[in-house]
């Protein structure tokens, strides 16, 4: 009777043992079960990830995270400094699955942040999900693009950047960053990233538009910069001229003026009139190319403080902290 119990008791804790081994192995289904079971996406929410054309999967992970697209005063709370963000994105990824954060940015000439951020946090959670195997085979990946192909210089100084801030989470954010801000890499890659993205290029033109709205401008003032820089060396040389050209005539004037009265040979003094007058024609046509200059130099500079004018406006609407964010 004694060995019946034994065998039972055995019996008993082995099957104790599959039922807690089978929960374990399905943590992240009941973990995600008990997350959605009451949860209704916001329409905002849907759509940004519609418009990102996230996969069945990549919306799970999404939805899982509870995303809420959040105002400066709560934004500011959930992200502080904008949880260490380097790249054009604006929101943070609470880890463990607590929470996805986008900073609601509305003016229209911006349209694409949010996507891509919803795009990019949402890549931070899949990475966690990563077993020790795919992590390793993903990062091997990520590093080898980062080591030998990526050449574009805004995102090796994003890179740089984590790699001061961040210096343990440096490829978890190239695996966020890289999909959803390169358009062309290696096929195993693009094969990787199609299991969350349909349509991944559409994640990358978002991220294209909403920088377009900077580096537009910055090709403009630039170009405008050039231009107002060599207006200034022209008005600098001519003012020389001019400037030594009116000492000049002023002392063949006074010269004239002397010998006026005391001529013996008009003939003669009517020629250095000529020659005077000639000069100061050449002088006074030298005055009104600078003063055309001048405006077109005004203009410039005009054109210039207005876009420079834009370009702030549009970074304060980045900034959480500012006090002059747009409610457009």
């Amino acid at each position: 009777m004694r060995q019946k119990s034994r065998r039972g008791s055995v019996v008993v804790l082995l099957v104790l043992l599959l039922l807690l081994g089978g929960t374990w192995l399905k943590r992240n289904a009941l973990y995600d079960w008990f997350k959605l079971r009451n949860y209704q996406a916001p329409s905002q929410i849907m759509q940004l990830a519609t418009q990102t054309t996230m996969t069945s999967y990549t919306q799970h992970m999404f939805y899982i995270n509870h995303p809420a697209v959040q105002d400066k005063t709560n934004f500011n709370q959930s992200c502080p400094d904008n949880g260490g963000e380097q790249t054009i994105v604006l929101g943070c990824y609470h880890n463990r699955e607590s929470g996805i954060f986008l900073y609601n940015v509305s003016d229209p000439q911006l349209n694409g942040v949010m996507q891509v951020t919803a795009a990019h946090e949402t890549l931070h959670a899949i990475y966690e999900r990563l077993s020790s195997k795919q992590r390793n085979y993903v990062d091997g990946l990520l590093e080898d693009y980062y080591q030998h192909d990526l050449h574009d210089q805004r995102l090796l100084d994003t890179i740089a950047a984590y790699k001061k801030t961040e210096p343990n989470d440096v490829v978890n954010e190239m695996h966020s960053v890289f999909g959803t801000e390169v358009a062309n890499l290696p096929p195993a890659l693009e094969t990787y990233y199609a299991q969350y993205f349909t349509n991944r290029a559409k994640v990358v033109g978002y991220s294209a538009q909403y920088e377009a709205a900077f580096s537009s401008r910055k090709a403009q003032t630039d170009s405008i910069l050039q231009q107002i820089q060599s207006l200034e060396q022209q008005l600098s040389n001519l003012k020389t001229q001019i400037d030594s050209q009116e000492v000049d005539l002023k002392t063949k004037r006074q010269t004239l003026d002397s010998q006026r009265a005391i001529t013996s040979d008009a003939a003669a003094f009517n020629q250095q009139v000529n020659a005077y007058n000639s000069e100061l024609a050449q002088y006074q046509s030298q005055v009104a190319n600078y003063n055309q200059l001048v405006g077109q130099h005004n203009q410039l500079l005009t054109q210039y403080q207005t876009i420079a004018v834009e370009e702030n406006q549009l970074f304060k609407e980045l900034n959480s902290h500012s006090s002059t964010v747009s409610s457009q």
